[in-house]
Formats: C-alpha cells, sequence, structure tokens
C-alpha cells in the first residue's frame, strides 16, 4: 500500500518541485519536507493548507483517491458548456486537465494566497496545449487579482501557467511567490545577478530582488498564455 509520504513525494516530483522549494511553498524547511516524505513525522494543517493553494492533490495524499471536480469545458472559451466526469472520459484522452485557481492579488499589491482551492477544472485539448509548447502534466490556470500588469493581464483574466518553466530564461512574466505571498510580474535579470519584477502598469515601481535576498523569491511558473474577456 502506496504510504501517506511517499504520494506527497510523487505530488511534489508531478509539479517538479525540489524538496526545498515544496517546503518554501508550504514555509517548512528541506530537512523537514524530507521527514515527511520519509513518514518520520506527520504534517499539520497549515501545511497542508499551504500546499493545496499550490497544486497539490490534498485528498489523494489523505485518501489515496483523486479528486474529482465538476469540470467545463475549454476551447478557449470559458464561457463553455458544462462536461461531468462521465462524459469527459467518453470524449478519450485528447483531452487535459487543468485545474485553475483564483488566487486573490496574484498581480496586485499581495495579499495572502495560502487559503485559496481550486477553483475549478477546465479541460484542453492536449494537442493544442502541444502545440504551444506546453506538457499537460505541468499546466495550471490562475485568475489575475489586481491591476499591476494591466495592458498585459486585466483584473479577472485567466492565465496559463507553465510549471516547469522556474528561470528567468529567456525573460517574461512569472507567477512567482515573494515574502510568501504570489504575485504575478515581469522578470528581468539585471547585472549582478538581481532580478528587476516588472509591472507593466506605470503606476507601480519596479521592484528590485539582490541576490542576498533571492532565498525570499521563488519562480512558480511562467506565464503562456491569457485567457481574457471580451472588453
Amino acid at each position: 500500500m502506496v504510504s501517506f509520504g511517499e504520494r506527497l513525494r510523487e505530488e511534489r516530483e508531478r509539479l517538479s518541485l525540489t524538496q526545498a522549494q515544496f517546503g518554501q511553498l508550504a514555509q517548512v524547511t528541506k530537512k523537514t519536507q524530507m521527514l515527511y516524505e520519509s513518514g518520520e513525522r506527520s504534517p499539520k494543517a497549515d501545511y497542508m493548507t499551504a500546499i493545496a493553494s499550490s497544486g497539490v492533490d490534498v485528498q489523494y495524499l489523505l485518501t489515496g483517491e483523486r479528486t474529482v471536480r465538476h469540470s467545463e469545458s475549454a476551447n478557449g472559451d470559458l464561457s463553455g458548456c458544462s462536461v461531468e466526469p462521465f462524459e469527459v472520459a467518453m470524449m478519450g484522452e485528447n483531452l487535459a486537465a487543468v485545474p485553475m485557481y483564483d488566487i486573490e492579488a496574484a498581480a496586485g499589491d499581495g495579499r495572502s494566497l495560502e487559503a485559496e482551492e481550486v477553483e475549478t477544472t477546465i479541460y484542453f485539448p492536449s494537442e493544442q496545449l502541444a502545440a504551444q509548447g506546453l506538457d499537460p502534466a505541468h499546466v495550471v490556470g490562475v485568475k489575475v487579482r489586481g491591476d499591476s500588469m494591466d495592458g498585459t493581464l486585466a483584473d479577472g483574466d485567466w492565465v496559463l501557467v507553465d510549471r516547469s518553466q522556474r528561470e528567468p530564461k529567456p525573460e517574461g512574466v512569472f507567477l512567482l511567490l515573494v515574502h510568501g505571498e504570489r504575485r504575478i510580474k515581469r522578470v528581468q535579470r539585471v547585472a549582478g545577478g538581481a532580478w528587476l519584477l516588472i509591472s507593466d502598469n506605470d503606476h507601480y515601481q519596479p521592484e528590485l530582488i539582490k541576490p542576498e535576498d533571492m532565498k525570499d523569491v521563488a519562480i512558480l511558473g511562467r506565464c503562456e498564455i491569457r485567457i481574457g474577456r471580451i472588453a
């Protein structure tokens, strides 16, 4: 029988995170994460809440059964009709389930997101994702909150994030964990190994992350596809 620790490791590897990176999401040390995965210690509720907001299937960790949610059909239009799980199964294996998160202040002043849960699951054609160079296993959707990325991403937009892209190479727009808060910013590398976090809204000043402060910043993925509302 697969243990809790083994399922925890499986979920971490599914999200392409190291033990240190996964621990940072839940605000525990790499050693503590290792103890959880080895079964030598058991996490508390606040740990489970924190990792749930990062795409971890907590139900699977606790019970060994994958979460099944009411889903929406998606072909680029979020207003599509609902698709029940058995209907999705009948469609074949060409649809990829992408969990969608309403992450408060993902692109604004930065409120805590630790209590956020999956809002829904949307099914995208796997071939369309592959055509964009995306592996469905590493894609999540997040809802933009705030106006700091106006001009690129508007408040209420959905954006698909490639969780496998965790380095600012090439430069682009990324989902970040900054001092424990999730933000969407444009990341630019500058001299000396520092990063410049840039808002596309001119009302927000760029934020310089010095090399010595990198421990407080983690790239969670690169923002690849915007799903916006029709104005």
